[in-house]
């Protein structure tokens, strides 16, 4: 039960600074429109959307683990002052999941390994920051890493996204979930991650074990 709310609580938590970090660049970098939409602020009601900010995130996470990262804050594009502001904003999401990260990682380190009270939880907790980070610079859209290199392409290149930009999404999930190739790659890159910061892989899996199981 204890990890099933470390997990739970630190996810949501994680989703609010995620989108919290957008808004923040994007209010540094000339729109100021997100100051008055109330996102800034660690408040998760503020990011709520019902699919993206709730159904998806939550709905992978209870089917296998995956940290599916929300989306839930609308920036004004059109009055950030450069494409580099742009490219900016949709990366400061990745890089606050980043900072968990290392912040979990520092943390996992320093305290001792383990499995009971809230370690299992925060190693399980670190690992879908790792998924999060890399499926959102996935550099196809909806993901921020797409954001990141947009204000780059040309329109041409534009033009022939739009027609297929909201089915991008279900293409990758489909890809992650029923090619095996690709799925493997992907699972091999997270852990590969999670051994260079160190996380205690066998912490992480009572942490799985106790999330979706527990009693």
């Amino acid at each position: 039960m204890l990890t099933f709310f470390v997990v739970l609580t630190g996810w949501i938590f994680s989703l609010s600074l995620h989108e919290f970090a957008h808004a923040i660049v994007a209010y540094y970098g000339g729109d100021t429109s997100v100051k008055d939409k109330g996102y800034l602020t660690f408040n998760p009601l503020k990011y709520t959307h019902p699919v993206y900010s709730i159904l998806l995130p939550l709905l992978f996470l209870f089917m296998g683990g995956i940290g599916l990262p929300g989306g839930a804050v609308y920036i004004e594009t059109w009055r950030l002052r450069s494409p580099q502001w742009k490219s900016a904003v949709s990366l400061a999401g990745p890089f606050a999941n980043f900072l968990l990260i290392i912040l979990l990682s520092i943390f996992l380190y320093l305290s001792p390994t383990k499995a009971s009270g809230v370690y299992p939880g925060l190693a399980f907790l670190a690992l879908l920051q790792i998924y999060a980070l890399v499926l959102n610079l996935i550099p196809v859209p909806p993901f921020d890493g797409f954001g990141a290199i947009e204000p780059y392409l040309s329109q041409d290149i534009l033009e022939k996204i739009e027609p297929i930009r909201g089915m991008m999404i279900w293409i990758v999930i489909a890809a992650l979930w029923y090619v095996p190739s690709i799925s493997n790659a992907f699972s091999l890159l997270i852990f590969r991650i999670a051994d260079f910061f160190r996380f205690p892989l066998e912490l992480v899996a009572v942490g799985y074990q106790e999330f979706f199981f527990w009693k």
